[in-house]
Formats: C-alpha cells, structure tokens, sequence
C-alpha cells in the first residue's frame, strides 16, 4: 500500500513510518520541516502544514491510505494559547479529510485521545471530539484511537514528571504533586501502539471503529514519579499539594510569558487518563504481551 502518515516526522510517526516500512508499505512522512526528521531508510518526507489545506492537498495523491497524527501536547499550554487546539486539530483534520476525499484515499486512521468530547472540560478534549466528528461524518473508511498516554524513545511524558516539579518546587528536595499524584493513567509503549495502528491501516476489519487503547498498567502520578526517579537512584519527597491550591498557581503562571502550564492543563489533571474497555485484544494482544513502564525505564538506565 501507498501510505501518508501526516505528522509522520512526530514523536509516533516516525516509530509508525518505521513500522510501516518494514511491512512492505510505500511510505510518505507529511510533516512542517521533514528535513530535520530521522526518518527512517525508504520513507520519504514532504512539506506542508495541516493548517493551510494547499500545502498538504498534492501529498494525499496516489494515496490507499492517510493516518492522522498531528497534536499538541495536552501536559503543556500551546503557543498562542489554547485556541490553537482548535485550529490544529479540529480545522487540521477537517483540512486532512478534505484531501484525502478529494483523491479518493480509501482509508483514514486518526489518532485522537481519551475522554474526546466536542462537550468536554478542556480545550484539548474539546478540539479531540471536534476532530472526530470532522472524521465520522466523512465517506472515508475510517478507525479512530483514542490512547492513553504513550512513552518511548522521544517521548515527552517521562520527562513531564521531572518538568512539573521544576514548575512547583524548583531547587529544593520536596515535590509538590498537585492531588498528592492521584490522577490516573494507563500508558502505552509507543512499540506497542504502532504495530496496532499499522494493522488498522491494513485490515478493513477495523474500519468504523473507535478504539480505547491503554497499557497494561493503571498507574497514578505519584506512582509514575516515583518510578522515574528510582529508576534514576534519585530520591524524592513527595509531599501533597491541593488541587485548589495548585489551580491557582497554574492559573497565574499560566499568565507569565513562557511558562509551559495554565488552567486548562491543571483541569486535565483532575480527571484520569484511563480506558473504560481496553480494547487491544481487538488487535490479537494482551496485557502480558505489552511493555510496562518500568521495564522500559530499567532498560534505560
């Protein structure tokens, strides 16, 4: 198959490029600046930006199928607020379906998230369920995902445990967690999501679909911290910080120029980040065939 993978230079995409070329896929990678990428042998990379529909339009000719990475972060606010949620996921993927209907792409995969929801409590959520709906009111054949967070290789949410007790409590031995890290999540190896996303490209089986896809843990944030930094041989004193407390925190940095959190993201924490139905076993895969988080950290170190 001829395949397009838009934000295929990201963090997922080019694990998933990498996947799909070892199938046997011809393999575009759509991205802002393909040239600063690392992808892999055989994949080829084009410019253009899911925000300006002439410039992704020709790379979705000759396509069988399109997979839809392109996000922002939900642990940190965008540049230019969070109105750029909107704009790079809703009007993004609208931009993307668009293409892919004008050149007759017979399958779309789009990766959206937990909890997705027009009506939601967050900007991110909100512009996810946008999203979505610019995607099932297509004539595509289209699977959705909607994944727990993901860590591997390039990742940023190992590294967010760390960013946040630089954020509340820089320079001294105490991390403040906001809920004293009650906040659940259920993450994924990204090597365990892609070969996931790769078969939805393959088998029409999936078509119609919206997968809730999480790892084989439910962890909270304490629980996460503390793992990063044991895996480290670093010790850390975790100590509660009210959620009230921290929403006004977040609330007034998040006015402070270049801080990287606001209001918005202290929502997102009071909510989990966790499946209703782990639904992996509709790709032939268990939870004892999935990599934990603390395998990958101890492989790490």
């Amino acid at each position: 198959m001829n395949v397009l993978v838009v934000g295929g230079s990201g963090f997922i995409g080019t694990h998933l490029c990498r996947e799909l070329s070892s199938r046997g896929h011809d393999v575009t990678a759509l991205s802002r600046d393909p040239s600063s990428a690392d992808l892999p042998d055989g994949v080829e990379g084009v410019a253009g930006d899911v925000t300006d529909y002439d410039s992704i339009a020709d790379a979705f000719d000759g396509k069988d199928a399109v997979v839809n990475l392109v996000a922002l972060s939900p642990l940190f606010e965008p540049k230019g607020g969070n109105k750029m949620h909107d704009i790079i996921h809703r009007q993004g993927t609208v931009n993307a379906v668009n293409a892919a209907e004008e050149h007759g792409v017979s399958r779309f995969v789009q990766m959206s998230a937990l909890g997705a929801d027009p009506n939601g409590d967050t900007a991110y959520i909100r512009s996810k369920g946008n999203a979505e709906r610019a995607v099932t009111d297509s004539d595509l054949d289209w699977v959705i995902f909607r994944p727990s967070v993901v860590f591997g290789d390039g990742g940023e949410f190992v590294s967010f445990t760390k960013r946040l007790k630089g954020m509340f409590a820089p320079g001294v031995p105490l991390y403040p967690l906001p809920g004293n890290g009650k906040t659940r999540f259920q993450p994924i190896w990204v090597g365990d999501l892609v070969p996931m996303l790769a078969d939805a490209v393959e088998d029409e089986a999936h078509v119609g679909q919206t997968y809730e896809i999480g790892g084989p843990e439910v962890l909270t944030l304490r629980d996460i911290t503390e793992m990063v930094y044991d895996a480290e041989n670093k010790s850390v004193s975790i100590v509660p910080l009210p959620m009230a407390l921290a929403g006004v925190g977040l609330t007034v940095l998040g006015a402070v120029p270049g801080f990287p959190m606001g209001p918005d993201q202290y929502r997102s924490l009071q909510f989990d980040n966790t499946t209703t139905d782990n639904q992996i076993g509709a790709f032939d895969v268990t939870g004892a065939d999935m990599k934990t988080l603390q395998q990958y950290l101890a492989e790490r170190t």
